[in-house]
C-alpha cells in the first residue's frame, strides 16, 4: 500500500453472491461455460424448443469442454456441474504502459497514446505545476482498448488517458456528479416518428468529449507514465478541465454540451434531459446526445449541415454520416417504404460467446411454457452454494437485459422471472437462463421495426396480469407495452409489489402502472410537436371486464374497496380525458408474452405483433 500499487489478478475466484462493498472489485471477466447436471429433474424439459433434440431426453452436446488450468483440483462428477476459473474479457490488451511496451503491437499503442496526447495539448487540459503542500494528487493510467466495427472486425487501437478517480475525496476533490443518458425508450419513440416522417438521420461522435467540460474544483494529476517532462519530472498536472476517470468527468461535459447546443437555438425537452428541438417554420431539428454519440433527426438537409457545422466549430466532431450502428444497434432503412429496422444480432454473438453458448442449440421459445421457478430450487446446503458460485449467473442476466431494454421486448417475462435469484441461484434457474439465450441465438437476425400502413402516427398501449404466478409469494406479474407505427416503443415485465387477491385487482394494478408511463410518453412526444394525435386520449387496452368497469365505474365493492389508492391514478386520468380504457380479446392482447410463458405459436404471433420480424420478411 505505501508503494501506491496495484494488483491484477489474472486467475481469480468469481464470486457472483458476494457485495461489492465487501471487497476490491474487479474488472470484466469472462468465464467459462458450465456443463448441464444430469441428474437435474426439477426443471421441465426443454427438449421440445430445439431443431436438433431428441424428445425424449437432453444431451449435453451444446456444452463445450471446459478448459482448465493444471493447478486447479477437479471437483468429483457428481458435483453435475462446476467452473474451474476465469479469464479477462479480451485478455490480450495490456492492463499497464509497461505490459503494453512489451506487446508485439506496441507500435499501434504508441500511436494511439500519442494521438491521445495530442487532445489533450489541443484542448489544454492542463498546465504542470509546482505539487502544492497540502493538496491530493490524483494518479493516472492509461487504459487500452481495440475497437471493433459493427461486424466485430477490428477497427482501431485506443489509447484513454484517465485519472485515478477513486482517489478523490468528495467535498474537496469533487462535489455532485450525476449526469443524465438519453433513454432508450426516447430514442425508439424519434426513429418511430423519423420512420414515419422520413426524416434524415445523421451521426455523430465528440472526440474525447469529456476533455471539453470545465472544471470547477482545483484538481492535481500526476503526468501521464511514457510522457513525462523531462525538463520538469518533480512537477504535476493542475487540471484544467475535465478527464475521463474523474468523479464529476460526465457532469463537467454534459453542461459544457448543454450550453454551447443552446447558444444554437436549441431547447431541452422539458421531460428528457438528453433530446433537443429547434423549430423554424416547418423544419424542424431532433438532436439526442448520449454521452458523446450525437443523433441528428430532421426534415431538411441544409438545417442539418448548420446544425453539424455549428457542433465541429465547438467540440472535434467525427461525422459518422447516416446513422448505421449506434450503442450496439444496427441501424437498417428503407426508405421507400418508410421502414426502420434495430438490429443487435452483433451484440448477442458476443454475449454468446461469453458464455460458450454459440454452439448450442436453437430455442424457439425464451423458456417452454409450464416451467416453474421458485426459491426452493436455490442451493440449500454448502456443498450446493459452492457449486454454485462459479456460473456467472448474474453477468449473464445483466448481458441479456441490455438486449431487452434495447430491441428485444419478447425476452422481458423470461428475463424478469430468472432475475430474482441471482443471490442464490439454483440449477434449475442457471437452466432457464441458458434456455433464453438458446432462444436468443434463433432469434438474433429479428429486427424491431418502424413502419406501417395507417394513415395518422398514433400511441396505443396493451396491459396485462397473471394472477399469483409466483410460487413464493403469490404476486402477479404485470406487463405493458406502447406501440407507435407498428413497433414496440417502451415496455415493461414486472412482478406487482402487493399480493393481488382477484384477477380484476392483478388487472387494475397492471392497467394503473401502465397509465403512468403513458402520462410521461405523452409529455414528451408532445413537447417534440410533431404529433398532433398525441392530444387524443391515448388508448390503454384490457382484456378483463372487471378491471374496466372498476375503472370506468369506480364502486366501493367489498372485493376492490381494499385497493391502495395509488393504484386508482388510473381513474383520474380516465376522468381527465387523458386515457381512454378499451376492451381487447385475450388473444389480441399483446401484452400476454409480457405476464406469462407461452407456448411456440402464441408466442410467435404476439412477437410479431410487437414490430419483431426476420430481414426477409421486410427486406
Amino acid at each position: 500500500m505505501q508503494e501506491q500499487k496495484v494488483f491484477i489478478a489474472r486467475k481469480a475466484e468469481f464470486l457472483e453472491t458476494k457485495f461489492l462493498s465487501e471487497g476490491t472489485s474487479g474488472r470484466t471477466v469472462e468465464l467459462e461455460e458450465v456443463q448441464d447436471s444430469q441428474d437435474d429433474t426439477h426443471l421441465v424439459d426443454t427438449s421440445n424448443q430445439h431443431e436438433d433434440v431428441e424428445n425424449d431426453h437432453v444431451d449435453d452436446q451444446d456444452t463445450q469442454n471446459i478448459r482448465r488450468y493444471s493447478r486447479i483440483s477437479v471437483p468429483p462428477e457428481r458435483y453435475g456441474f462446476f467452473m474451474d476459473g476465469c479469464y479477462v474479457v479480451d485478455s490480450d490488451e495490456p492492463t499497464t504502459y509497461r505490459d503494453a511496451i512489451s506487446k508485439p503491437d506496441f507500435d499501434k499503442r504508441q500511436e494511439a497514446m500519442n494521438v491521445e496526447m495530442q487532445s489533450m495539448y489541443d484542448n489544454q487540459v492542463w498546465e504542470l505545476v509546482t505539487p502544492p503542500l497540502k493538496s491530493k494528487v490524483v494518479g493516472s493510467k492509461w487504459v487500452f482498448k481495440k475497437k471493433t466495427d459493427m461486424h466485430g472486425n477490428l477497427d482501431t487501437y485506443k489509447a484513454r488517458l484517465v485519472a485515478k478517480g477513486f482517489t478523490q475525496t468528495q467535498g474537496v476533490d469533487y462535489d455532485e456528479t450525476f449526469s443524465p443518458v438519453v433513454m432508450l425508450k426516447s430514442i425508439r419513440i424519434l426513429f418511430a416518428i423519423a420512420a414515419y416522417y422520413d426524416y434524415e438521420i445523421w451521426q455523430m461522435d465528440v472526440k474525447t468529449a469529456f476533455l471539453n467540460g470545465y472544471l470547477e474544483e482545483d484538481v492535481h494529476m500526476e503526468q501521464p507514465e511514457g510522457f513525462v517532462d523531462p525538463k520538469h519530472p518533480n512537477k504535476v498536472c493542475k487540471l484544467k478541465k475535465s478527464i475521463y476517470g474523474l468523479k464529476q468527468a460526465s457532469r463537467s461535459w454534459n453542461h459544457r454540451f448543454d450550453d454551447e447546443v443552446k447558444k444554437f437555438g436549441f431547447i431541452k425537452n422539458a421531460d428528457e434531459a438528453c433530446v433537443y428541438k429547434k423549430a423554424s417554420g416547418s423544419i424542424i431539428t431532433f438532436l439526442v446526445l448520449y454521452v458523446d454519440d450525437i443523433l441528428l433527426f430532421g426534415n431538411d438537409i441544409p438545417t442539418l449541415q448548420g446544425v453539424k457545422a455549428w457542433l465541429g466549430s465547438c467540440f472535434s466532431i467525427k461525422d459518422l454520416g447516416e446513422a448505421a450502428y449506434i450503442l450496439g444497434i444496427k441501424i437498417y432503412r428503407d426508405r421507400s417504404r418508410r421502414l426502420i429496422g434495430l438490429n443487435q444480432s452483433a451484440y448477442i454473438d458476443k454475449v454468446l460467446k461469453r458464455f460458450q453458448m454459440e454452439n448450442s442449440k436453437k430455442g424457439l421459445v425464451p423458456i417452454q411454457k409450464g416451467t416453474i421457478l421458485s426459491r426452493s430450487q436455490c442451493p440449500s446446503s454448502k456443498v450446493e452454494q459452492e457449486r454454485m458460485n462459479g456460473v456467472p449467473y448474474a453477468s449473464a442476466i445483466g448481458s441479456i437485459m441490455y438486449a431487452m431494454i434495447c430491441t428485444r421486448p419478447d425476452v422481458s417475462c423470461a428475463l424478469s422471472m430468472t432475475s430474482r435469484y441471482q443471490q442464490n441461484p439454483g440449477n434449475s434457474h442457471w437452466m432457464a437462463v441458458k434456455s433464453i439465450l438458446k432462444y436468443l441465438r434463433n432469434t438474433k437476425d429479428m429486427f424491431l421495426i418502424y413502419g406501417s400502413s395507417e394513415e395518422e402516427l398514433i400511441v396505443k398501449s396493451y396491459t396485462d396480469a397473471s394472477f399469483q404466478t409466483d410460487p413464493d409469494d403469490s404476486r402477479s406479474q404485470s406487463g405493458y407495452v406502447f406501440i407507435m407505427n407498428g413497433g414496440a416503443v417502451s415496455w415493461k415485465s414486472s412482478k406487482q409489489d402487493v399480493v393481488a387477491l382477484s384477477t380484476t385487482e392483478s388487472e387494475y394494478i397492471a392497467a394503473s402502472l401502465a397509465a403512468q408511463e403513458a402520462a410521461w410518453i405523452r409529455k414528451f412526444i408532445a413537447d417534440l410537436g410533431v404529433v398532433a394525435t398525441i392530444q387524443d386520449p391515448l388508448e390503454i387496452f384490457c382484456d378483463n371486464e372487471g378491471a374496466i368497469a372498476q375503472i370506468k365505474e369506480p364502486r366501493a365493492h367489498q372485493k376492490t374497496r381494499h385497493i391502495e389508492r395509488r393504484f386508482n391514478y388510473i381513474r383520474d386520468e380516465v376522468e381527465k380525458g387523458k386515457i381512454c380504457i378499451r376492451k381487447v380479446h385475450t388473444d389480441q392482447n399483446i401484452a400476454d408474452p409480457f405476464t406469462k410463458l407461452l407456448e411456440r405459436t402464441k408466442h410467435e404471433s404476439h412477437t410479431c405483433s410487437l414490430g419483431l420480424r426476420y430481414s426477409s420478411e421486410w427486406s
